[in-house]
């Protein structure tokens, strides 16, 4: 009884003081603890109702504002504060950059604890709002209810939704009217096959009975107008699937290639299912500088075209490079940086653990009549071996853009063996990218650091260091 009573108790009064991980803000209680609480602004003076007490921490909410920010803004999404997309939207975009510059600096001292250059200023994005060219949407029959909903005596009608999964409630679903996340026409088309599904009686995704038609939805966008669509439907129901299919392809002329999956498996990923194509071709082009990379159902790509090509040049000058080098592209996903170093460089060598990112790779590299790029696929920390090495040449750069994770501890042990001049690190996560840095540490010296806002309006930031020998 006692335990229900310490959780829920309400500090008057509270100053928020920083912006913290995964895009909640951070307090201090009067006890001397750090309370994290979403949806503020460091600035708001607020009352806080705690809902989980731990050793160290309170996590809680706001429940009354004495004092707004001066870096507060309007959130221009209807489903802001709901929808756990966009955290950051109700802040002032200078801020953003602020605590994004802010967490890299802290991760790379604090972390790191290596030497560190003055840091150039934080590469802001372009477009602060409909800048992502890939989004994903569930079905689901049992819609998230707002508490007005769940209050009101009246018939809520079709429960019915497609859109995002509410924040750490994998079986309920946020029904969204307008994303800012994508141009058009993804709204239009996602909106489209809601209504015409609800229309025709197709059933949605049950995620607790594991059953209904339509599962999930992906739309990918590129530069150059090129729409995919992918519905993933959870049985096979031969009319059905052709019904909404295609009314989606008359409706969408525009859409250049339209695919489905039929999963039934307990989860949703589509990475070992069979696409299948329904309509147009099974890929997309995307344009940067010239190149053309094609982009299938299971392609990885920065999910932020414009800042992409930003966060290219970048690592392209951070490399430095005269024509004469070989490097070494560790984690190139589909080679798209392997191919944009191409022509500043002698060779190309790029290594990837995912054998179809590097069969796009191959076809990009040909496509673009780009000769002096190669692709092994491999785990990188036994691929990246002796051997490997005396066949393609020891590398005078490598570039390195590993996963969240950070590399891992054997590859970096052999790049230290190896000691090409120069390492430019691209990171999605400072944390992991710090404590790499302190193992290079004994032979490295950390030269230049840029971070990149890749996200707006979320607490990700990208960052990219170079590394020279000392």
């Amino acid at each position: 009884m006692g335990r229900k009573n310490t959780d829920k108790i309400v500090f008057h009064q509270i100053p928020v003081l920083d912006a913290g991980a995964k895009g909640v803000s951070v307090a201090k209680a009067p006890d001397g603890k750090v309370i994290f609480i979403p949806n503020v602004v460091p600035g708001d003076v607020v009352d806080v109702q705690t809902f989980k007490k731990r050793k160290a921490y309170y996590e809680g909410k706001a429940v009354k504002f004495h004092e707004f920010s001066e870096h507060r803004i309007e959130p221009i999404c209807e489903h802001f504060g709901a929808c756990g997309g966009c955290k950051w939207q109700n802040m002032k975009y200078s801020q953003q950059l602020y605590y994004k510059q802010n967490e890299v600096k802290n991760h790379l001292q604090r972390i790191g604890k290596v030497e560190l250059p003055e840091f150039e200023t934080i590469l802001g994005s372009e477009k602060q709002f409909f800048y992502r060219n890939k989004m994903e949407f569930s079905f689901s029959n049992s819609r998230w209810l707002t508490e007005k909903e769940i209050e009101s005596t009246e018939d809520l009608g079709n429960r019915n939704a497609l859109g995002f999964h509410i924040p750490k409630m994998w079986d309920k679903i946020l029904d969204i009217n307008k994303c800012h996340l994508q141009e058009d026409p993804s709204n239009a088309i996602r909106n489209e096959i809601r209504a015409f599904a609800n229309e025709h009686n197709l059933t949605f995704f049950n995620p607790r009975e594991h059953s209904g038609l339509l599962r999930t939805f992906m739309i990918r966008t590129a530069s150059t107008g090129e729409i995919m669509v992918l519905i993933q439907f959870f049985e096979e129901d031969k009319n059905n699937r052709e019904l909404i299919l295609d009314h989606l392809y008359e409706k969408f002329p525009q859409i250049t290639s339209l695919q489905y999956v039929v999963n039934s498996k307990q989860n949703d990923t589509i990475y070992d299912q069979n696409v299948k194509l329904y309509k147009g071709r099974d890929y997309i082009l995307e344009e940067m500088e010239g190149l053309k990379f094609s982009i299938n159902a299971k392609s990885f790509y920065q999910t932020n075209s414009d800042q992409a090509f930003e966060l290219y040049k970048i690592t392209r000058d951070f490399a430095g490079l005269s024509g004469d080098e070989t490097v070494y592209d560790l984690y190139t996903g589909t080679g798209t940086i392997a191919q944009f170093v191409a022509k500043k460089a002698k060779k190309v060598i790029g290594v990837e653990s995912v054998p179809e990112a590097i069969l796009d790779a191959k076809a990009n590299a040909e496509r673009n009549n780009i000769s002096n790029c190669v692709f092994f696929v491999g785990d990188m920390k036994v691929v990246f071996n002796e051997a490997f090495i005396a066949q393609h040449g020891k590398p005078d750069v490598i570039i390195t853009d590993p996963p969240r994770d950070g590399m891992h501890k054997d590859v970096i042990e052999q790049i230290l063996k190896i000691a090409p001049k120069k390492v430019v690190y691209v990171s999605c996560n400072s944390a992991t990218q710090a404590r790499d840095l302190a193992l290079m540490d004994e032979k490295y010296k950390v030269t230049r650091v840029r971070p990149v806002d890749m996200f707006p309006q979320t607490h990700h930031v990208e960052n990219v260091v170079l590394l020279e020998l000392r």
